[in-house]
């Protein structure tokens, strides 16, 4: 699967405050949210290079707060 790099390069620049917020209380730390977007965005947005934590991440924290449409099957 591979994740547009726009919308995570919005994501990282002005949204990372959103990032702050959904974490807090779940144990996670906000750094740790905004390296798995780094790392995919240091990666064309291929998802599969993740590993299942990270995966676990981006599906928990990541994806609903990307637009709709932007991950695709490829």
């Amino acid at each position: 699967m591979k994740v547009d790099q726009g919308p995570l390069k919005y994501l990282l620049s002005r949204r990372s405050a959103e990032i702050e917020k959904a974490v807090v209380g779940s144990g996670y730390l906000a750094k740790t949210v905004i390296g798995v977007v780094t790392f995919l965005l240091d990666n064309q947005g291929d998802f599969d290079l993740l590993t299942d934590k990270q995966q676990a991440t981006f599906d928990r924290f990541i994806k609903p707060m990307l637009p709709a449409g932007s991950c695709r099957q490829d």
